[in-house]
């Protein structure tokens, strides 16, 4: 049996394609990441009144509903925020300095290379108890 694809079953095919980028785009849904490469010195530095944000990436890729990566430096003894929670799990990694991380109800303190997981609802805090810069990496997904 031969089948032939006509003009018709290309047009409807044209059609669907464009009408499912549409729906996503109008659900302000954003394209799988890809494989990436991020240089440190191209990433654009916020600052804030406690120090300064780079954000890497923020989009879904093809096993999470989306995958977050950005790097704070706080300033000495500054948060960047009151311990909190979230539904999503994370994990920080140490790059500079000394921080205090709430974890599972205690403070622990911690230096370079360290790394904490933040597990769903669970509250987390991070502060800068060094005399200089505190600076780490906060990787956070959240499934589909």
């Amino acid at each position: 049996m031969t089948m032939t694809i006509t003009r018709r079953d290309v047009a409807i095919a044209i059609a669907a394609i464009g009408a499912t980028f549409a729906v996503t785009a109008a659900a302000g849904q954003t394209a799988v990441m890809h494989s990436s490469a991020f240089d440190w010195s191209t990433i654009a530095v916020r600052e804030t009144p406690y120090g300064t944000v780079r954000q890497f990436l923020r989009a879904p890729t093809a096993t999470l509903g989306e995958l977050e990566l950005h790097v704070t430096t706080l300033n000495a003894g500054q948060t960047s925020h009151a311990p909190h929670q979230h539904p999503n799990e994370e994990l920080i990694i140490i790059k500079e300095g000394t921080v205090e991380a709430l974890v599972h109800g205690e403070w622990k303190k911690l230096g370079v290379g360290s790394v904490i997981f933040q597990a769903s609802n669970e509250l987390h805090g991070i502060k800068n108890v060094g005399p200089g810069p505190a600076t780490y990496h906060v990787i956070n997904w959240k499934a589909k």
